[in-house]
């Protein structure tokens, strides 16, 4: 039985959350297909790759292997999966199986939403990161001067999520993972945050994990349910993302991870809400945890500018106008529009405090 449902406008797929569930891969598959193809990067595949591909049942199943890191959600090697779906003879009742981390379940999603106007897909995430993006069905692939500008809403079939996976995950990518889990807790569940601040996140057991990838991904999924396209609610689940984003296209992507980024981003949010809205907010508590937890808060050579200007490069953006989530107080989340002066003051005070240099 699936530990989740989600409820999409669309239809209705469960979340499974179990260890060693990608050797039973046939109970979970519920269709019948007329291929399949698993879309996964050049890690991963060495890893898990074979354990997925014997174990579904056909006779036609197909791998398509792409680069591992952000720069992989691109126009170019989307272009290739499409070729790869198209040369492989993939059909309307084709599935792909998107097997890996969020790039590689944002870039086969979208793959999945626009081939043929639309085929089945399945996310197996492989990170902790992954259990933000591969629920809510948000797909997309990268522009060159933004994040995820080029995407679609659409819900997969399943989420499929064995969590013996994660136990080949690099310290990086742990932190990377932690980060997205820190958010859901700060924006709906005050005691989760507590837990997970008082969490050793190098060497929790795989309960432990489990049970964390469950709370938010059931935070999540309730905040989706309510608002699927983004209207209301669910811009409340980006707290933290827009400086965060603009950070990794600023640094480069691949040099700092998604959720070191956001981490820093999510750090901005609390000290911003506590400047606006005279609130105590965990600012110093969460700044030593992610001190303690290795979380790259050394980066040189910031330029406040660009790094304004990419956040108004941000999907968010309305009218020119940034918009921030920002905490009234824990699990109290608003949406805020900061003008470019402000912002630009803010930033530059905030680097300094916390991110040392900025030129």
């Amino acid at each position: 039985m699936p530990h989740l449902v989600v409820q999409s406008m669309s239809f209705d797929y469960p979340i499974y959350i179990d260890e060693n569930i990608r050797f039973q891969l046939n109970h979970y598959i519920k269709k019948s297909y007329s291929s399949v193809m698993v879309v996964t990067d050049e890690n991963v595949s060495n890893l898990y790759l074979t354990d997925v591909l014997t174990n579904i049942v056909h006779d036609k199943v197909y791998q398509a292997i792409i680069p591992q890191g952000e720069t992989s959600k691109s126009i170019h090697i989307y272009y290739k999966l499409l070729t790869k779906a198209i040369t492989y003879g993939l059909d309307r009742q084709s599935l792909i199986i998107a097997l890996g981390g969020g790039v590689v379940g944002d870039i086969a999603g979208f793959v999945a939403a626009t081939f043929m106007r639309g085929i089945d897909y399945i996310q197996m995430p492989t990170t902790i990161l992954a259990h933000d993006s591969s629920v809510g069905g948000k797909v997309a692939i990268n522009h060159e001067l933004g994040k995820n500008l080029i995407g679609s809403f659409y819900p997969p079939q399943a989420v499929i999520y064995d969590t013996a996976m994660l136990h080949s995950l690099s310290n990086r990518d742990i932190r990377s993972g932690y980060a997205e889990l820190i958010k859901e807790a700060l924006i709906a569940d005050a005691s989760f945050f507590k837990e997970l601040i008082h969490t050793d996140i190098y060497s929790v057991t795989t309960k432990q994990l489990g049970d964390h990838l469950l709370s938010g991904i059931s935070i999540k999924a309730k905040i989706v349910e309510f608002d699927e396209t983004e209207f209301g609610e669910r811009k409340y689940l980006n707290l933290g993302h827009t400086l965060g984003h603009a950070l990794e296209a600023e640094i480069g992507y691949g040099q700092i991870t998604h959720g070191e980024a956001v981490a820093i981003g999510l750090l901005f949010a609390l000290w911003l809400s506590e400047h606006l809205y005279n609130v105590q907010l965990p600012v110093e508590i969460f700044y030593q945890w992610l001190k303690k937890n290795a979380y790259p808060l050394s980066i040189s050579n910031l330029n406040v500018s660009s790094v304004i200007e990419k956040m108004k490069r941000d999907k968010k953006v309305v009218g020119n106008h940034i918009q921030l989530i920002l905490l009234k107080d824990l699990t109290n989340p608003v949406i805020t529009h900061v003008s470019d002066e402000s912002l630009y003051k803010y930033l530059q005070t905030f680097f300094k405090t916390f991110i040392n240099k900025i030129s």
